[in-house]
């Protein structure tokens, strides 16, 4: 895929450069003339997502809305420095996110704490504040109008309790932020997709998770357009896959619910290795064995404190 990639019906994915190429998806709908972005990257994904604009042929001035997912920084810690540059924009988000993005010095510490200041620097940038009068909460149901195209929100908790789905009508393709899991293009094998689930911390819900899933495939869509990485189609396979992977993951952490505090992480981090290098073999990865593991490394770390983080949330 290159950096700007147009998957027809007005939409193009631009790849943000977050961390390594084709790891983090921002989506543009063009309808008419006027435009949304789906996610906004980081700051340092600004000077792409301008460039994309002028390949295409849109003046930041048509840019009417800015729609985040949820406020995790990989998704939303550009969304405030884009604003500066989107005149028109308005910045839709969860209720549960907007105070976070109107004062993200919470969302800033939180950020430190999982990946520490360097990192998080180098990785995101510094956060600029969403004015208040430019944010709009992404209750369920809400109706975005986008030249008369429409957009439905449904509230998805599952990845965390401040993410929303996106529900483009006219191209009937949901935009699912982490909640239909991750689909690198990497893996692909014959244009087969496979998918794996996003158990980020902090807040990580199995059965809101299948609940979110089982709600978007209610709506008979044509595709989903993940954040990480674009859109992929067969859908009643992958949501399977999604369900049964959930269940694994959970069963991954509980059994190491009585390792001591100071191995339980890596208990749990080396089972979710195994069973991705399993099912790469098992579904025919493009990558398999280390490769594979490369890939998903980063999710890995991520997913493993995420399910210890829930695991000791039950009690």
């Amino acid at each position: 895929m290159k950096e700007v990639e147009h998957l027809g019906s007005g939409i193009w994915a631009i790849d943000s450069g977050y961390l390594r190429p084709r790891m983090d998806a921002i989506h543009l709908i063009v309808q008419d003339g006027r435009a949304a972005l789906v996610e906004s990257g980081t700051t340092h994904s600004l000077p792409r997502v301008l460039a994309a604009l002028a390949e295409i042929g849109i003046a930041p001035e048509c840019v009417d809305w800015l729609l985040l997912t949820h406020v995790h920084l990989d998704h939303a810690g550009g969304a405030g420095a884009l604003l500066q540059v989107l005149p028109n924009a308005k910045l839709v988000v969860h209720p549960r996110g907007a105070r976070h993005m109107i004062e993200p010095s919470k969302l800033w510490a939180g950020t430190l704490a999982v990946y520490g200041e360097a990192f998080a620097r180098e990785a995101y940038g510094e956060l600029v504040p969403a004015p208040t009068g430019r944010v709009v909460e992404a209750t369920d149901g809400l109706v975005i109008d986008l030249a008369g195209r429409r957009i439905e929100v449904l509230d998805a908790p599952g990845h965390a309790r401040h993410h929303v789905c996106y529900f483009d009508t006219q191209s009937r393709g949901w935009f699912t932020g982490d909640a239909f899991g991750l689909s690198y293009r990497e893996t692909d094998a014959d244009a087969r997709a496979f998918v794996f689930p996003a158990t980020t911390p902090v807040q990580f819900d199995p059965a809101a998770m299948h609940a979110t899933i089982d709600a978007m495939m209610a709506r008979a869509p044509g595709s989903m357009v993940l954040t990480h990485y674009s859109r992929v189609t067969d859908l009643p396979r992958l949501a399977a896959d999604l369900h049964r992977l959930i269940d694994a993951f959970v069963a991954i952490a509980e059994a190491a619910e009585n390792v001591a505090d100071e191995l339980q992480l890596g208990w749990i981090r080396s089972g979710l290795e195994a069973l991705l290098r399993r099912e790469a073999v098992e579904q025919g990865w493009g990558v398999q064995g280390d490769a594979a593991v490369a890939v998903y490394a980063c999710d890995l770390d991520l997913n493993a404190q995420g399910l210890q983080i829930w695991l000791k949330s039950r009690h």
